[in-house]
């Protein structure tokens, strides 16, 4: 009986691991205090800039905090009755211009590569168009006719009819659909006020402006659903704007582009059913 309880485990624990379970590839955790796991290399160059950073700012906050103890327990009315005139200290005043004019170009030399490297949009192997309107997402395929849809929000009615655990207020009807380790350009605009198109686990964050078309890119490292928000003040609905992110084998990617082209409803039902092909889960009707 214990081996056989020690076998369903390690199945159930194989399945989740391998993106088939219930858990999100990556999505926001109750009580997190740190950045999403990173899906993609501007992502981890992210992780590492903000580690980077964190080991810099901890020295000076406790330097300045030491300074500020000793100001307020050495040189007090009490202790210090008879304060010094002293107004000029050339060392001083040299050290304090030039430590933190060192510390900014320790700060701004690796700032500037991952700005580069977020901003140049690498030659892609697949270019997505995202929309944005009041309030849902728009996404076309321009190298495939005929690959385009919307992206809404599944309501609590919805998301208990497609028989499914996908999180509040971030699980769509749509999902945006890439293959795994492929360079995705992302040309994003808007049709109405300003959006902005946020990917926390690919390291995207870029507004969508009417009349613009802004460019930006990513490259997933691993498979799974990826979630992300409006990030953007839009209107009323705001808060009901979430994006997701579907990465998926190569071979999986193929069959689902040919599938969209002539119904993205059948696509989705299809790329569903062969990566959880345990589960019942139903589409939400469109």
């Amino acid at each position: 009986m214990g081996r056989d309880c020690l076998a369903l485990l390690a199945v159930a624990a194989a399945w989740i691991l391998s993106g088939n379970g219930a858990a999100q590839a990556s999505q926001p955790t109750s009580w997190g205090a740190s950045l999403q796991a990173a899906a993609s290399p501007v992502m981890e160059d992210v992780h590492w800039f903000g580690s980077f950073t964190f080991w810099i700012v901890i020295p000076i906050v406790l330097f300045v905090a030491i300074l500020l103890a000793i100001v307020m327990i050495r040189f007090n009315a009490k202790s210090n009755p008879n304060p010094s005139k002293t107004s000029h200290n050339t060392l001083l005043e040299v050290a304090w211009t030039v430590v933190p004019i060192l510390i900014l170009m320790v700060l701004a030399v690796p700032s500037f590569r991952l700005l580069y490297k977020q901003m140049e949009v690498p030659p892609a192997d697949l270019t997505v168009k995202v929309t944005g309107y009041q309030w849902y997402w728009g996404y076309e395929y321009p190298d495939f006719e005929g690959v385009s849809f919307d992206s809404l929000m599944l309501s609590d009615e919805e998301r208990t009819e497609k028989g499914t655990n996908e999180p509040r207020l971030l699980a769509v009807d749509n999902e945006m659909v890439v293959p795994v380790n492929k360079v995705v350009r992302l040309q994003i605009t808007s049709a109405d006020v300003i959006h902005s198109y946020a990917m926390p686990s690919m390291g995207v964050k870029m507004d969508a402006v009417p009349g613009r078309l802004n460019e930006t890119w990513f490259k997933a490292e691993r498979e799974g659903i990826y979630y992300g928000q409006c990030s953007e003040l839009c209107g009323k609905d705001h808060a009901f704007m979430p994006l997701a992110v579907r990465v998926v084998s190569e071979e999986q990617y193929q069959d689902w582009l040919t599938a969209a082209a002539d119904d993205v409803f059948e696509a989705n039902k299809a790329l569903r059913a062969d990566l959880y092909p345990q589960s019942n889960l139903k589409l939400a009707a469109q």
